[in-house]
């Protein structure tokens, strides 16, 4: 299919859409019909947003969708500004990263200044993975894993702040910022028990904060798993706790082969992910440095 005759249709309705704007910018223009005007310029906008789109020029649908944002924001129509924001921030996402998320922030502010705040946190949720994914900025997006967390606590809605805590602590950890991590996989874990629907990922979540001790502290990691099994009796029965009892064992006799072993049996059954082997490994790393410190 043509999309240069998309693209063309588009450039022109840009230009008409401008001409209307010009026109109520007179002293004129802004007599007679001047708000009708800027709704129709708002209109043709957002028709050559989509023609853009359906071009796949999206830098010029995200151009075209932030002019009909502003266009609603001096008519007053906030609710329809945010909208365009988030429309010109979905078409950026595919050409320039860094416009999508000022897109989104612009969309952000109208929407917490309106009240809107589980709104506002989805789209927290979306710049997060912007940065986690194209622009590899992980601070930014734990910064906006937390903004939204903190939006969502405030709405009630405990399952999706907890997500976005879950994405936190994964990358806390990934630092080493582990008390950060520790904090997130307890406080997540505690709610779970209380869940009849959530109880059986508890033990996921006190596994993950157990690990997380034990990159600190041996000790720590043994007074946590003690913890957690009083808390949440099921716990004891889990295979995720059998194995940290089996490292603890290994670690205290300096082990690597009972280490080694405890992993591989349990990876036979629960494969292990990208964050469990980067943690385990850190981990064996510290029985190794402990094993040429005694010799």
């Amino acid at each position: 299919m043509d999309n240069s005759g998309k693209e063309k249709e588009a450039i022109a309705l840009m230009a008409e859409a401008e001409k209307k704007v010009k026109s109520t910018q007179s002293f004129f223009g802004s007599l007679f019909g001047g708000s009708s005007k800027m709704e129709d310029a708002c209109d043709l906008y957002g028709r050559a947003a989509n023609m853009f789109k359906m071009a796949k020029n999206w830098s010029a649908a995200g151009n075209a969708f932030s002019q009909a944002a502003l266009l609603h924001l001096q008519m007053q129509s906030k609710h329809d500004a945010a909208t365009n924001f988030i429309d010109a921030g979905n078409a950026f996402k595919k050409s320039d990263p860094q416009e999508a998320i000022n897109c989104l922030n612009r969309a952000i502010e109208i929407y917490t200044d309106m009240g809107r705040f589980t709104i506002a946190a989805k789209h927290h949720v979306t710049i997060a993975e912007v940065y986690e994914t194209e622009l590899v900025d992980i601070d930014k997006a734990i910064a906006h894993y937390e903004q939204a967390a903190d939006y969502y606590k405030g709405e009630e809605s405990t399952s999706s702040a907890n997500k976005c805590l879950l994405k936190v602590a994964t990358y806390a950890a990934q630092l080493e910022q582990y008390p950060k991590a520790i904090e997130i996989y307890e406080q997540v874990a505690t709610h779970a028990m209380d869940s009849s629907l959530l109880k059986y990922s508890a033990k996921d979540y006190f596994f993950k904060a157990a690990l997380c001790h034990f990159c600190v502290d041996m000790l720590n990691a043994k007074l946590a798993v003690q913890k957690y099994e009083e808390m949440f009796p099921a716990f004891s029965d889990s295979r995720e706790c059998k194995l940290v009892k089996k490292l603890l064992d290994a670690f205290e006799e300096q082990n690597m082969d009972a280490y080694t072993d405890a992993v591989k049996e349990y990876d036979t059954i629960s494969r292990l992910d990208q964050w469990l082997t980067t943690m385990l490994l850190r981990i064996k790393k510290s029985i190794q440095d402990d094993e040429s410190d005694l010799r």
